[in-house]
């Protein structure tokens, strides 16, 4: 008999109607000849009351109490879901975390799964009933409670579904799918049929909200098709699995991440570890950074951007105080800008389609707004910009890409491919360790020269201008990455070896005509492309990268970052070193 989970968000059991409403769902389901494992969150805005009670009692409450405080929210909704079910004829269960079978890191507040033994969960549904299990939370070694972070109970239905083989995971949720944007602040954003795995990665850790990234990364590893689905209609939602809506469309959504906040490390000595002493003592309180941007260094001296989310600021700027106590010379100066959002355009068709980054920065500079930073990857461009102005920015790139749109030619939504035996085996294999980090390849390219324009004055519209002449010379770029100080920033791209001399050129031309540095040479390089799941959420990945580049003598020029892509730049002499330091170092993460 198939199984079937389906999760329930806080909205779909905020209320006793609400929590009888979801119950029909699940009765239905097993009805219709399923076993079914119902996850859900804490009712309505529970855990928000019980942060602002912890707070009232402590001003900074320790993380493992948090745990125990928080994960009774969702014990209150299991008993009442079960309570639900019983009194509408049928058979329930209610388990926690621990009864479940979640053994987790001891990571509170942030806790990864190691295993789920589904021992108990299959002898309570093969004995008829409904099981429902609470999402968010698991327990350590030592016994204790922890949970997941915020959206954790999306990563407990899909790792639920992972290790019991399901026939699929239902996402039930207050939105009836996944948009191209957040419906509620772009009204034309329309609901996508399927999205890959890759897309909603991004989307996700880029602020699209319906799901926690993890999850997605759960459904990508273990291939769970994941169905995003409304709680109070039956519309047909979102089919989450490998392939994209349309084959044809360079982008399929935008998103935005509204309370960012842009870190920037100066005067970083411009060799190999500078960067690894400033990211481990980050990496070490389980930090997400994002948007990693680490441009040439100049006159020995390199410097540093990065992304964090509002909240975890002042996690991050004790970290840093600690490095500039332990190593004075780690970096000369330190900034942060709070007043900044990042808005994103994700879609694996970016790969095939030239000019996609040119377009976003021109329509960005048609509105006056200026992009304070750039990061690009294969699948998305990140830029930042002025809080006041991120909306608008949104909706202009929305428009731009006409993403309101159906594409054409739309993929009929359907369960991921056929896994054969020998994936089968390497799949039940990483059951024992669910959320380790996993690395699909490691690639080399040795086919880029870099340009970089020195002292450029920050307006709006820079950026769409230089690559308006870019590609109007016909040069195809690759990387581009954009860091600003206070007045000015510097930029740099990467273009194919045998376009360099005009390249060069072009910099000169583009740098005479603002009144900055002129760019003296285009060097060739070598770039070296980490693709996986869970390189933004494994917080130790960058630092390890840097470690081991650094022990290796090699030093990074460029840096940019996504969530399944992590991206550097080295001269060309060192993209074999690299390439061979950074297999040896992660073997033990790299699929077979």
């Amino acid at each position: 008999m198939s199984i079937i989970v389906q999760k329930f968000g806080g909205t779909s059991v905020a209320d006793s109607n609400k929590i009888l409403a979801a119950a029909r769902k699940a009765i239905r389901a097993q009805k219709e000849g399923h076993q079914v494992v119902m996850v859900v969150s804490a009712m309505g805005k529970n855990t928000d009351k019980l942060i602002a009670l912890a707070r009232e009692i402590h001003p900074e409450p320790p993380s493992r109490e948090m745990d125990m405080l928080l994960s009774t929210g969702e014990q209150v909704s299991v008993a009442l879901m079960a309570m639900a079910i019983q009194s509408l004829g049928y058979q329930a269960v209610s388990m926690t975390g621990a009864q479940i079978g979640i053994k987790t890191d001891n990571s509170f507040m942030k806790a990864r799964i190691q295993s789920i033994c589904t021992e108990r969960i299959r002898q309570a549904l093969d004995a008829g009933n409904i099981v429902i299990a609470a999402g968010f939370q698991g327990v350590d070694d030592q016994f204790n409670i922890t949970t997941l972070g915020r959206g954790g109970s999306d990563t407990t239905a899909v790792a639920l579904a992972a290790v019991l083989n399901a026939q699929s995971c239902e996402i039930y949720t207050d939105v009836d799918g996944v948009y191209t944007a957040d419906p509620r602040v772009v009204p034309e954003a329309r609901r996508v049929k399927q999205i890959s795995y890759d897309e909603m990665l991004e989307m996700a850790s880029l602020g699209a909200g319906v799901m926690h990234s993890r999850s997605i990364e759960f459904a990508k590893n273990f291939r769970v098709p994941v169905h995003v689905r409304a709680s109070f209609s039956d519309e047909p939602g979102t089919m989450i699995v490998e392939e994209p809506e349309s084959a044809s469309r360079a982008v399929c959504g935008a998103a935005i991440a509204k309370d960012e906040v842009r870190i920037s490390v100066r005067g970083v000595p411009d060799h190999p570890g500078a960067a690894n002493q400033i990211f481990q003592p980050i990496a070490n309180r389980r930090i997400a950074m994002d948007m990693i941007v680490q441009n040439v260094g100049t006159e020995g001296e390199a410097e540093i951007s990065f992304t964090i989310s509002a909240g975890e600021l002042s996690a991050t700027l004790k970290a840093l105080e600690e490095v500039k106590r332990t190593t004075p010379d780690a970096f000369q100066t330190l900034t942060y800008d709070d007043n900044l959002s990042k808005v994103s355009i994700v879609g694996l068709g970016m790969e095939q389609q030239v000019g996609v980054a040119e377009k976003m920065f021109q329509v960005i500079a048609d509105k006056g707004i200026n992009i304070e930073m750039i990061s690009t990857s294969e699948i998305k461009v990140s830029v930042l910009v002025n809080q006041a102005q991120a909306l608008d920015a949104l909706r202009t790139v929305h428009a731009a890409f006409e993403l309101e749109k159906a594409p054409e030619e739309v993929r009929v939504s359907a369960p991921s491919a056929q896994i054969s035996d020998t994936e089968k085996v390497q799949m039940i294999n990483r059951l024992e360790h669910m959320e380790d980090l996993l690395i699909e390849s490691i690639d080399l390219d040795e086919k880029q020269a870099r340009v970089t324009l020195f002292d450029l004055p920050q307006t709006p519209g820079l950026a769409a201008r230089i690559f308006k002449r870019v590609s109007d010379a016909g040069l195809v770029v690759d990387m581009i990455v954009q860091s600003s100080g206070d007045h000015q920033t510097n930029l740099t791209f990467t273009v194919l070896r045998e376009c360099a001399e005009g390249s060069l050129e072009l910099a000169r031309q583009i740098a005479e005509k603002l009144g900055c540095t002129s760019p003296e040479t285009c060097p060739p390089v070598a770039k070296i492309s980490l693709s996986g799941t869970g390189m933004r959420s494994h917080t130790t990945i960058a630092s390890r990268i840097l470690k081991t580049l650094a022990e290796g003598n090699v030093n990074i020029d460029m840096i940019n970052t996504s969530e399944v892509r992590f991206n550097i730049v080295v001269a060309a002499k060192d993209g074999e070193k690299a390439l061979e330091l950074l297999k040896k170092e992660l073997h033990d993460v790299i699929a077979e």
